[in-house]
């Protein structure tokens, strides 16, 4: 069976009016039996979000979330979740803290369940923090201490459901471009994908390509054809030559293989 479509948003998706990414989450879910599965690990109020989303997901999906209220390695070791997992249609992923996820999640029986479901079609959302999860690497923050012009991008292990690529939130609202151009710069071996908030891209082909859906944009950074890069150490100043730039907008498609859109 074809691994499951991502659908991974910028965050702060909208939940009151026409609820378009919401809506595409439920309706790919729909593609398959089961309910949906919400995972708050990544929050501080699980069961606020939880309850959010949960009355979101039964509007929209027609059927009872399942929630995963799981804050501690020992719950995301818990026996039931092999057979709670198995039954989903889909995961999606709330926002908060996304080192939260992989410290707690990563290498359990949970993880290992929801990887195995991925790759036998389950479909996976993720916002905010559970956009930036999804790919490989992932970044966790950055700092700039002005007094001392030191400059700090903190990066680690994502889940992996995207290879090659980076992925970051909250682009154009947090102006998050310098951010994403240095990890680009560090890494240019892969991709940085920059989603604004209330937009999202849709991943399908088991990762060869995406749609983008939402009000905003996608932004894309693509140092492998680069000529010249340096990055100053500790410091916020970087020269990059020859970075490859797409700005992208709803419906736009990207095709990943390729590294180009595809336009019509």
């Amino acid at each position: 069976m074809a691994k499951g479509d991502l659908l991974i948003i910028g965050g702060n998706e909208d939940k009151t009016d026409r609820k378009e990414i919401l809506s595409k989450f439920a309706s790919l879910c729909k593609s398959r039996q089961g309910p949906i599965g919400i995972l708050t690990t990544a929050t501080g109020y699980p069961e606020e979000v939880g309850a959010e989303y949960y009355k979101l997901f039964q509007e929209l999906h027609g059927t009872a979330p399942v929630l995963f209220h799981l804050d501690s390695r020992e719950k995301a070791e818990d026996d039931d979740l092999q057979e709670k997992m198995a039954s989903l249609s889909g995961l999606y992923i709330t926002g908060g803290d996304q080192l939260r996820l992989t410290s707690i999640l990563g290498g359990t029986s949970f993880y290992r369940h929801l990887f195995h479901e991925w790759k036998n079609g389950l479909i996976i959302g993720g916002t905010s923090a559970g956009a930036a999860v999804m790919s490989r690497l992932m970044i966790i923050s950055s700092k700039l201490f002005d007094k001392e012009d030191i400059s700090v991008l903190e990066m680690g292990s994502g889940f992996g459901f995207m290879e090659d690529v980076i992925i970051d939130q909250h682009f154009s609202q947090r102006d998050r471009f310098s951010r994403l151009m240095r990890a680009i710069s560090l890494n240019p071996q892969i991709i940085g994908i920059g989603i604004d908030e209330n937009t999202a891209i849709w991943v399908q082909n088991e990762g060869e390509q995406f749609e983008v859906i939402g009000e905003y944009n996608v932004i894309i950074f693509d140092g492998k054809k680069s000529t010249y890069i340096d990055v100053a150490e500790n410091k916020g100043n970087m020269t990059i030559a020859d970075i490859r730039f797409h700005m992208l907008g709803g419906g736009a498609i990207f095709n990943l293989a390729k590294s180009e859109p595809i336009i019509p």
